[in-house]
């Protein structure tokens, strides 16, 4: 039901169209202030955000604009209108395009009828009230200022008597100065969130788990279910993502083992990269992606979108359905996974193996000559064997024979940061599999040191691609000099990382060539990378 508000005169509008929401100045001295910085949301307005600490608690501020009741009648009237000229299929709203384009549109349709309404509306309060109409029509209203925070890993809207709750990467989970003021808000957040990769939540199913156009991963639990009240938990995920360049520099992985995972996935080895949760498997299974050379087809089965690929793959990303109110149109793992076979692919990639039928699918693709890359929940080597080899997945000890490398992920939950623990392969001997650990991670030190000679792995590389032991060695030089290069002009992003990888396997010469001449404008973007990462 809309709330009534008396009209105002336009006179009053353009006298004072809104205020600014200021948080309470902190009552102690100024070492109160954690941190304090701007970010941009839709036409460049700026948002202050704040983490103050308040007693014992940390605080996340928002400085918004804070729209009084005549404003926001104007807002209504723009709404109505811009709807009767505007129209959206369906479709629109699911390509990240596609969305740009209505924003686009949007705003200059917008900015007509405000300055159509208010001929002396100032350009900075003109462009406020345009982000304002964007959010409440085609975003998640002031949990967008939240989205674009590139700092925040997750947003938690708990119910309607608590604020919003956020995970800082630096700070941990604050509690906001945002709260939801009703329940069918959430529910409306969560209806649009579901009509837009046309599912449904409702009391009769009360659960959703999608994404948003920007590939972060929505979940959405309501009453009674979640017993406090309706919540919903995004997930988001960086617009920039770590490539392995990042992933050496913040000593994640070392350059030794970096080049070794780059001659693994190029010569088609099948590599298996287990860890607890949040360890970073994703990060990466996701790292190493670029390696693939461009004329493979590379086939990912995921529940939520996680994967981000360099443009210059050849790339089919699928998702798993879940069944509609009645129960049908489910779609598993399990048909995604049989059903890659079938489309010919050279790379397959699964967001995550929990099961035995997709354990089997998998292993059977390792056997029948396709490459394979997946994660799952071991915290060692050795416990990666055990966990395939007893249920729930149950695989024969001897198909564990077709996985060339495991990568284990580490999180250190004391100091936040987040290592390759192990760099093992499997030791198979009749009906027997044991881990044989090529590198592991010390703390002393803080790095990666060789634990024991390789049984299998380069034997395997040299079967398959005929390389000697001294021409592998000159392969793992070229590479670590590539990478170091990288390393030194700062050349990380996922779109330049994969610009160097496309010229490796298109032309090496000509990329040896660049980099002796040091040539670094061929590969750097024209635009600095706004560190979402």
């Amino acid at each position: 039901m809309k709330k009534k508000v008396k009209k105002i005169p336009k006179k009053n509008i353009e006298e004072k169209p809104l205020e600014k929401k200021k948080p309470e100045k902190p009552k102690e001295n100024k070492s109160s202030i954690l941190e304090n910085y701007i970010i941009k949301s839709d036409k460049s307005t700026d948002i202050r955000i704040t983490i103050e600490k308040k007693g014992m608690v940390a605080i996340y501020n928002l400085e918004v604009p804070e729209i009084d009741s005549a404003t926001d009648l104007l807002l209504e009237e723009v709404r109505e209108e811009l709807i009767s000229v505007t129209n959206i299929g369906a479709g629109d709203v699911v390509e990240p395009d596609a969305v740009e384009k209505i924003k686009k549109r949007f705003m200059e349709q917008a900015g007509e009828l405000l300055e159509k309404k208010i001929p002396t509306l100032e350009e900075g309060t003109k462009n406020i009230l345009i982000n304002k109409l964007i959010q409440d029509m085609l975003g998640l209203g002031e949990i967008e200022f939240l989205v674009n925070d590139s700092n925040l890993e997750e947003i938690v809207i708990p119910s309607s008597t608590e604020p919003i709750r956020v995970f800082h990467k630096k700070h941990g989970w604050l509690p906001t100065n945002f709260q939801i003021k009703r329940e069918d808000e959430i529910i409306n957040y969560s209806n649009i969130v579901a009509r837009r990769v046309g599912r449904q939540i409702t009391v009769l199913s009360p659960l959703l788990d999608a994404h948003l156009v920007s590939g972060d991963r929505v979940n959405a639990v309501l009453y009674p279910i979640s017993t406090k009240g309706n919540t919903i938990t995004i997930r988001r995920f960086a617009r920039d993502p770590y490539t392995i360049i990042d992933l050496i520099e913040n000593k994640t992985c070392s350059i030794e083992i970096a080049v070794l995972l780059w001659l693994a996935v190029e010569y088609e080895m099948n590599v298996i990269f287990s860890g607890g949760t949040a360890s970073g498997k994703t990060v990466i299974l996701n790292a190493c992606m670029p390696f693939i050379p461009p004329n493979h087809r590379v086939i990912s089965v995921e529940d939520t979108r996680e994967l981000m690929l360099p443009e210059f793959l050849y790339w089919t990303p699928l998702v798993t359905r879940t069944a509609n109110p009645e129960g049908k149109g489910a779609i598993t793992m399990l048909d995604l996974l049989v059903n890659s076979l079938r489309m010919r692919p050279d790379r397959i990639v699964l967001g995550e193996m929990r099961r035995k039928e997709e354990a089997m699918v998998l292993f059977e693709a390792m056997h029948t000559g396709h490459s394979v890359y997946s994660t799952m929940h071991a915290n060692s080597a050795s416990e990666t064997v055990s966990r395939l080899t007893n249920p729930p997945l149950s695989v024969p000890s001897n198909l564990l024979s077709a996985v060339n490398l495991n990568v284990v992920m580490f999180r250190d939950r004391r100091k936040g940061t987040r290592r390759i623990l192990q760099v093992g392969e499997f030791d198979v001997r009749g009906e027997k599999a044991d881990a044989n650990i090529l590198y592991r991670w010390i703390p002393e030190g803080d790095k990666m040191i060789k634990h024991s000679e390789s049984s299998r792995f380069f034997e395997d590389i040299s079967r398959n691609t005929g390389m000697t032991q001294t021409e592998v060695n000159k392969n793992l030089e070229e590479k670590t000099k590539i990478l170091m290069w990288l390393m030194k002009n700062k050349i990380r992003s996922l779109k330049e990382f994969g610009k160097v990888m496309n010229h490796y396997y298109s032309d090496r010469d000509i990329l040896f060539k660049e980099i002796g001449r040091n040539n670094v404008k061929l590969f750097k973007e024209n635009k600095s990378s706004d560190g979402d990462r």
